[in-house]
């Protein structure tokens, strides 16, 4: 069973946490939460999807040579990673200090999405890879976020009790909650 925490609780954890891990839903919130948890903390910011997952122009990067980079990327001393990839939980949970759960209703992701899609159409984000223009959401992509808690979720705290048993888990479930645990 994950070590749940209070909000509270894991924003004392935070404030003298050096690596942070941020799971959860596409469209949840994951990278905006990461890049303040990143600005405030001044911890290094890094993307699953932008430094591990995507080459240009939506390629998947070998699951290997993935792993090789999780491995370098967790070494480092200071760091914030969003991405819920739970098959390299054995690689990220052991080097984190705090785990932060966004789980937020399917209609807030689905709505972050559209939100998201609207304002960089074309444009890559700050957190995908270059040569990864943001698109259109995909049927397989919308029925991933739809499914999410079914399907998902229950392998993350599957991944939590193998390679992070003694981790605090907190579970955000509002930008008020993001707001609470970042400026607490």
């Amino acid at each position: 069973m994950p070590m749940y925490v209070s909000i509270p609780q894991a924003a004392a954890v935070l404030r003298t946490a050096k690596r942070v891990l941020v799971v959860g839903c596409s469209g949840g919130g994951k990278s905006t939460l990461s890049l303040k948890i990143s600005e405030r903390f001044d911890l290094e910011y890094l993307s699953y999807d932008r430094d591990v997952r995507w080459l240009p122009g939506w390629q998947v990067r070998d699951r290997e040579e993935q792993r090789q980079i999780i491995t370098q990327l967790v070494r480092k001393d200071r760091w914030v990673m969003d991405g819920t990839t739970v098959s390299t939980f054995d690689l990220r949970l052991p080097r984190a200090d705090l785990l932060v759960w966004v789980r937020v209703p399917r209609r807030v992701a689905l709505s972050g999405i559209a939100r998201r899609v609207f304002r960089n159409y074309g444009r890559v984000r700050i957190d995908m890879a270059e040569g990864c223009p943001e698109q259109l959401p995909d049927r397989e992509f919308l029925n991933f976020i739809w499914t999410f808690e079914k399907r998902v979720a229950p392998r993350i705290v599957g991944g939590i009790d193998r390679f992070g048993p003694n981790l605090p888990v907190v579970t955000l479930r509002s930008r008020s909650e993001f707001a609470a645990l970042v400026d607490g």
